[in-house]
């Protein structure tokens, strides 16, 4: 991680409040994202197309709050598909998502990960 990306998470590492903090990341543009980047002046949205994947300074405060609603949501599935046992339990899973420029988390398909830019959590039943 960058030196500019921990002093906007916290000199300590630790993240605390995260309202008004960002952190760098490379998202897909919207037309959305397009408009709000040339309201703010902000001269790398006027020259991206739709589509084109952009570094935007993304609000932790909603990615925190939607990365930690999509893990719980997930580690509920998993559990439920745990209990159901079976020959071949459940030991890991893998799911990749992006993250929006507004702080968002999409979860990616098998069809969407190739070149594209993605993060992945792999969940692992503790040994």
């Amino acid at each position: 991680m960058s030196e500019q990306a921990l002093d906007r998470v916290g000199e300590d590492g630790q993240s605390g409040s995260l309202d008004g903090r960002t952190l760098p990341f490379w998202v897909t543009a919207t037309e959305e994202d397009m408009a709000l980047a040339a309201q703010d002046g902000d001269s790398m949205g006027l020259f991206s197309r739709d589509g084109d994947t952009v570094l935007r300074a993304v609000p932790l405060g909603p990615l925190r709050k939607h990365l930690t609603e999509a893990v719980d949501a997930l580690q509920q599935v998993f559990q439920d598909v745990a209990d159901r046992g079976g020959v071949l339990p459940l030991a890991e899973a893998q799911v990749s998502f992006h993250v929006t420029a507004s702080g968002g988390v999409q979860f990616v398909g098998s069809g969407q990960v190739q070149g594209a830019r993605s993060l992945t959590l792999t969940f692992k039943r503790p040994a």
